[in-house]
């Protein structure tokens, strides 16, 4: 009997030696693939959890990553909200003043990575190497804004990542009520803040 128990014991504690390993050896949830950063977009409407490709968009996530960190985005909002288009934001204040952003950088939609439902893209003016700071998440499939060709028409807008977690909050925000605010149009009604973006990993 005493034998026995032994044995038991022993089994017991290398099944439990080997779950141990087995979760440290695990990827955390939190931990990117090579290649990929990890941020948390904290909203008044909830928490959007991003994947960003540093290795198809360096520029465009060290961009992101840079205003993300310095505080930028802090307290700007949503500011131009099309249902069954994109939502936008990371370039206005509460109050609809446009920040200042830092310098602009080249265009990175020639990377293969398409406008599709729940990417992530960097907004732009129609200079197509005019992205800084102000970014868009697509609420369907844009394939009208990939990148056609190296010419100011067909330049397209560059992805540099896709939302892993949060859906349901952007399904919200592309919802909500809209109309004209000075001279802007499609901003919504009472204003979606982002309060913070916190980078999870790189």
């Amino acid at each position: 009997m005493q034998r026995l128990f032994r044995l038991t014991l022993f089994t017991t504690l290398a099944l439990f030696s080997l779950s141990c390993l087995a979760l440290a050896q695990s990827p955390s949830a939190a931990t990117p693939q090579p290649g990929k950063v990890l941020v948390k977009m904290e909203t008044t409407k909830g928490d959007i959890v991003l994947e960003l490709y540093k290795d198809k968009a360096p520029l465009s996530v060290a961009s992101f990553l840079k205003h993300a960190k310095s505080g930028f985005y802090d307290g700007t909002i949503f500011h131009r909200v099309i249902n069954s288009f994109m939502i936008q934001g990371g370039g206005f204040d509460i109050t609809m003043q446009e920040k200042t952003a830092g310098p602009s950088i080249r265009n990175e939609a020639d990377n293969g990575l398409k406008n599709s439902l729940y990417t992530i893209a960097m907004a732009r003016t129609s200079d197509p190497h005019s992205a800084s700071a102000q970014f868009y998440i697509n609420v369907k499939d844009n394939r009208s804004l990939d990148h056609r060709g190296k010419t100011d028409e067909g330049w397209g807008y560059a992805v540099f990542g896709r939302v892993v977690d949060g859906k349901r909050v952007v399904d919200e925000i592309k919802g909500v009520a809209t109309g004209k605010r000075g001279m802007f149009d499609d901003v919504p009604l009472k204003p979606i803040l982002i309060k913070k973006v916190v980078v999870l990993s790189e």
